[in-house]
C-alpha cells in the first residue's frame, strides 16, 4: 500500500490553480471542479483540488519536502508568497516554514532528511504482519 494523493477543498479553482502553479508545482488535470498536481521532482504521489460551494474549515495540514527549503522559500518571498513562518528549526527534527493557500488550507514547506522516517524516537510495530 502507498499514499496516492492529498485533496484540498477550495472555493475558486482558478486562483487555487495559479497559487499552487506560482509554487512551483505542475498542473496534470484542469478541470471547472477538480485539478491534480505533480511536484516538481516528479514521482508517483500527486496532491488534487476539489471545487467546494459550501464553507468549510478542513483542518487539514499539507506538508511539502524539499531539500534545498530555505533557497525554495526565498524564491517565494521573491515572487510576493507571503509566510506566516518564515524556515525555522523544529523541536522535531525538521525545518519548515508555514504559509496558506488562498482559501486558507494551511502547507507546510519542510526539509527532514532522514529524521522523516527515521527519527530517534520511532516505534518498532511488533504487531504489523510479516
Amino acid at each position: 500500500m502507498n499514499l496516492n494523493q492529498v485533496t484540498l477543498p477550495v472555493t475558486d479553482m482558478r486562483r487555487a490553480v495559479e497559487f499552487y502553479r506560482h509554487l512551483g508545482f505542475t498542473l496534470i488535470v484542469d478541470t471547472p471542479h477538480y485539478a491534480r498536481f505533480e511536484c516538481p521532482d516528479g514521482g508517483a504521489a500527486t496532491f488534487s483540488l476539489s471545487l467546494s460551494e459550501a464553507s468549510f474549515n478542513s483542518g487539514t495540514v499539507i506538508y511539502f519536502e524539499e531539500e534545498h527549503l530555505d533557497d525554495w522559500v526565498d524564491r517565494l518571498v521573491a515572487k510576493g508568497v507571503e509566510f506566516e513562518q518564515m524556515p525555522k528549526d523544529m523541536s522535531y527534527l525538521w525545518r519548515e516554514a508555514v504559509l496558506k493557500d488562498p482559501d486558507g488550507n494551511k502547507i507546510k514547506l519542510y526539509w527532514a532528511g532522514e529524521n522523516r522516517r527515521f527519527p530517534p524516537w520511532r516505534v518498532v510495530d511488533t504487531s504489523a504482519p510479516q
